[in-house]
């Protein structure tokens, strides 16, 4: 069954299932601390904690990446503000260990590595007592190199296509025959965009699951200048108009799109809020007297910039990696209220009727423009896009592939 990003998803009921399901979830590249040291941004933290409040289930084992021993002792000697995990007779966290400190890059070392990996999850299931858990991983090799043959199902959770992921290239070959693993496995797959879907091709029904919104953080407050986190930096009290990019500051911006739009709204400030990953891509910003670079804001700052902003702006390079990406922004930046301007990619399509798309070649600047005289959202219809597209709405889409 493929799902895409609308209806589908709305209102979805609380999952109907008996208190008889365990769970062992497994993130990528992350852990438990991690997650809780960035805030909980990100769909898989989200998940991790949606599936560890989940009245739905019976147990929950969180399982963080492998980790080098060394490196694990002084993260948690120096870790001042770990948000400490729920452990009860219910829920579980397991962090496994291993004194080489480099995940392996060929095929055989990555096969013996999550062999192990496939061990001592096995390990963790048993000593909580689950029952042929179910597991759903957001890790792209553990999904088809680790056998699981003790879970009752495997779901892969697929949030970016790790085989063009310019950041992991050493690892594209063993990305590239843990797809294919996963088909020749028949596992299931859910995938944040239709585009990653259609790449990942399962042989099992797949659907899509894109990003989603905490209600909590967006159902409350107003346009407070002063909850936006920017007070006495440079851009953080505009005069005019205020247009806010909140994500990655990486290759994957079209920096002559947020020239140009700079250029042609000198009474508007441009806001790049987020980590500073290529600071030579973004060079040519800093002689624009109206764009500001800005480090990422607190979770309750950073709500209050996008509500304090008139437009939200998605201004990314067409490339592989973002044409299967759900834009998580721009449902925070609808979320908030704000008109959009953004790249014509597939997953941006269909959101909502205040994006407005720009093909490649397009006039970001008039986008831009467009989207300023739109005009906010009206508080009923800002609300009810908060309510349709929650995570645990998403939540309970991929535990109702997961435990069928």
């Amino acid at each position: 069954m493929h799902s895409g990003p609308g209806a589908a998803l709305v209102d979805r009921p609380v999952l109907d299932a008996p208190a008889a399901d365990d769970v062992v979830f497994t993130f990528s590249y992350l852990t438990w601390g991690a997650a809780a040291r960035r805030g909980w941004f990100g769909t898989e933290d989200r998940l991790a904690r949606g599936l560890v409040a989940h009245e739905g289930l019976r147990r929950v084992l969180v399982c963080d990446r492998t980790r080098s021993l060394p490196l694990k002792l002084l993260r948690e000697r120096l870790a001042r503000e770990d948000t400490p995990f729920p452990a009860d007779e219910r829920r579980a966290l397991l962090a496994p260990v291993r004194l080489r400190r480099s995940d392996p890059s060929s095929l055989r070392g990555v096969a013996r590595g999550f062999a192990a990996y496939d061990r001592a999850i096995e390990r963790g299931a048993r000593n909580m007592g689950l029952e042929k858990p179910v597991v759903i991983t957001t890790h792209p090799l553990v999904a088809g190199f680790a056998e699981l043959s003790w879970a009752r199902a495997v779901t892969y959770y697929a949030l970016d296509d790790w085989t063009v992921h310019p950041a992991y290239r050493r690892w594209w070959p063993a990305y590239r025959e843990s797809y294919a693993r996963i088909r020749a496995r028949g596992r299931r797959v859910a995938a944040v965009s239709e585009v990653l879907l259609r790449r990942l091709a399962p042989t099992t029904p797949g659907v899509v699951i894109p990003n989603g919104l905490e209600p909590l953080e967006w159902m409350s407050g107003g346009r407070d200048a002063e909850d936006c986190g920017l007070a006495g930096s440079p851009g953080g009290d505009p005069a005019g108009p205020l247009l806010v990019y909140a994500g990655t500051l990486d290759a994957r911006l079209d920096v002559a799109w947020l020239a140009q739009t700079a250029r042609a709204l000198p009474e508007a400030t441009l806001a790049l809020v987020g980590p500073l990953i290529d600071a030579p891509h973004l060079r040519p910003l800093r002689s624009e007297p109206n764009i500001a670079i800005h480090p990422p804001l607190p979770r309750t700052q950073l709500a209050g910039l996008i509500r304090r902003a008139d437009v939200g702006l998605v201004p990314h390079r067409r490339s592989a990696l973002t044409e299967a990406m759900s834009p998580l922004k721009l449902y925070e930046y609808l979320a908030g209220g704000l008109p959009v301007a953004a790249t014509d990619l597939e997953p941006m399509r269909g959101i909502d009727p205040r994006v407005i798309l720009v093909p490649e070649g397009g006039d970001f600047a008039a986008a831009a423009r467009a989207a300023l005289a739109l005009g906010r959202t009206a508080e009923p219809q800002r609300h009810a896009f908060v309510q349709a597209n929650s995570w645990r709405s998403r939540h309970d889409a991929l535990l109702e592939l997961a435990l069928a």
